[in-house]
């Protein structure tokens, strides 16, 4: 049977049970328990959460906790130059290390009027385009493909299916998420 991993933050974990369901049968489903955070823990975490795994396809998304900064501050808590340095190591060591097929998965969009109601720090809608603007410029030097999560949670209307905290999302949220991760890794795992 093939093997799929899924790595990332909260957003993996909203959409991972939904991807195991659908994907039962045709590939083992493997996460890590915790939450990935951000591109630094994920690139600690390099060795054992992926290229240990020896998965037929790697499925990941970062950025959330890159991006994320305190009230008022000039900068967020990965910068956008430290953030791209990451990705670039990440992304070479899979490639160099694994057969793995790799598939990167953009940053979900935002409300950061919600967000900054909610929570103790912010997330900016400009950031999120900025540091997704980065990981796409990274996945095409490296040949990678993508899985565009922004962009099928803004055609379906953002706030259609954002919960309150302006960050993570409805039930049907997350299933459209996970609609989108299993129409682009079913593909893969299928040849």
């Amino acid at each position: 049977m093939k093997k799929l991993v899924l790595v990332g933050d909260s957003i993996r974990m909203g959409y991972q049970a939904y991807v195991r369901n659908e994907l039962s049968g045709l590939s083992d489903v493997w996460a890590p328990e915790q939450n990935g955070g951000n591109s630094t823990n994920i690139q600690q975490h390099l060795d054992k959460w992926i290229i240990s795994q020896a998965a037929d396809v790697i499925h990941i998304n970062c950025g959330l906790h890159d991006l994320k900064r305190d009230f008022d501050a000039e900068e967020t808590a990965i910068p956008l130059v430290q953030y791209q340095a990451n990705l670039r190591d990440f992304l070479g060591r899979i490639l160099q290390e694994t057969q793995s097929t790799v598939v990167w998965a953009t940053t979900t969009p935002v409300n950061e009027i919600w967000h900054h109601q909610r929570k103790g720090f912010d997330r900016l809608e400009a950031d999120v385009v900025a540091y997704n603007n980065v990981s796409v410029e990274v996945t095409q030097d490296f040949g990678v493909s993508i899985n565009d999560l922004f962009q099928v949670i803004i055609d379906a209307g953002r706030d259609n299916y954002l919960s309150p905290d302006g960050v993570h999302f409805t039930a049907d949220g997350w299933d459209l998420l996970g609609k989108s991760v299993v129409g682009c890794v079913k593909p893969l795992l299928s040849e």
